[in-house]
């Protein structure tokens, strides 16, 4: 997710700037770019949740078809929240958005329901 926004300092800065210690202010990147770079962060902030959901859901053996299920939509939804956020669609976003916090919510709720039996 980093790769296109980092193509695009390097073209709009060049490489020196882009390797560079980030002592000057970097130049202006396109909007698709700066849309880019709001996704990844965004991507990275739900992993933080979703990943450690993910692990205890296996470790207290949540059905398997469940979680690999919740686990692709999970993928797909954010994968495809990355392209429209980057191609600046806004509503379609955020419904994308909310299905990756959905998917997340299922494994959530499927780890209390393992424990609790």
């Amino acid at each position: 997710m980093w790769l296109p926004y980092t193509l695009a300092l390097i073209v709009n800065g060049g490489l020196a700037v882009t390797m560079g210690n980030r002592d000057r202010p970097l130049p202006p990147l396109p909007l698709w770019a700066q849309r880019a770079k709001r996704a990844h962060a965004n991507a990275i902030e739900n992993l933080v949740v979703f990943a450690p959901l993910t692990l205890v859901a296996s470790m207290v053996h949540v059905s398997a078809p469940l979680l690999a299920w919740t686990t692709m939509l999970y993928l797909l939804a954010r994968v495809a929240h990355y392209i429209i956020y980057a191609a600046g669609i806004p509503v379609v976003r955020t419904l994308l958005f909310f299905t990756g916090w959905i998917a997340t919510l299922v494994i959530g709720a499927s780890i209390l329901s393992t424990l609790s039996q």
